[in-house]
């Protein structure tokens, strides 16, 4: 039977009762917007789906605009009044200058060159303004075995995780660790502000017993090997 989201989340509310300060990486990069977050600022959701955060952030966004390469997404998005197209995040159809916040949750590990997404990020936002990431971390179990057993992604993804075969995008893993993400911000003229790792034991929790094991784990690994991990990264002011 395949590990549902419902019963991922109901184990992490187990886990945040296990080690208290603990929070979902989902948590972390939605407080992280919120302190960024003003009023009348344009946000763009990067690779923005069916909901992602503009649907969490809801009417806090004055001014919101999704992007992603999937069509269906787009025409699928639960907020049917968001502005929203169809483009690639390393050529972004807005002036420069023109967003206050950039998001981007899911999409780091998937762009098969980051220097140039990054550097669009970076040429969009204004003076001041922040990019923030959610993404896994390249170095975890989970996507270490995902990249061994990427041939069989399609076909494994919907069997263990319930997630339709169409939404099992290709994942390469060329911004995934802070050092790389450090990189690409200097590369593009951004700095890291913040990068917040944070271990998720319910990736292979397909049995209780299993769960408690990752748990146990996950509270002694280096963070080096956390599930996931969020980033913010400012563009100076001139």
């Amino acid at each position: 039977m395949p590990l549902s989201l419902e019963q991922q989340n109901a184990y992490r509310a187990r886990y945040a009762q296990m080690r208290p300060g603990w929070r979902p990486a989902t948590a972390v990069y939605e407080a992280l917007i919120r302190e960024r977050l003003a009023p009348g600022m344009r946000v763009l959701d990067l690779g923005c789906g069916r909901g992602g955060a503009l649907e969490q952030l809801g009417p806090a966004v004055a001014r919101p605009l999704g992007l992603d390469p999937d069509h269906r997404s787009l025409a699928e998005h639960r907020l049917p009044d968001l502005p929203r197209a169809v483009a690639l995040a390393d050529a972004l159809p807005l002036p420069a200058a023109s967003v206050d916040l950039a998001l981007a949750s899911w999409v780091l590990e998937h762009l098969p060159d980051p220097a140039r997404v990054f550097a669009e990020i970076a040429r969009v936002l204004r003076p001041g303004g922040a990019f923030i990431a959610l993404a896994p971390g390249a170095l975890s179990p989970a996507a270490l075995l995902n990249r061994a057993l990427r041939p069989l992604q399609g076909w494994l993804v919907p069997r263990l995780y319930g997630r339709a075969q169409a939404d099992a995008f290709p994942v390469v893993y060329r911004a995934n660790t802070r050092r790389r993400v450090e990189a690409l911000a200097r590369g593009a003229g951004l700095v890291l502000d913040t990068f917040r790792a944070s271990e998720d034991p319910t990736y292979f929790a397909f049995h209780p017993l299993i769960f408690r094991l990752n748990a146990a784990l996950a509270r002694r690994a280096p963070r080096a090997l956390a599930e996931h991990f969020v980033v913010v990264c400012v563009k100076p002011e001139r």
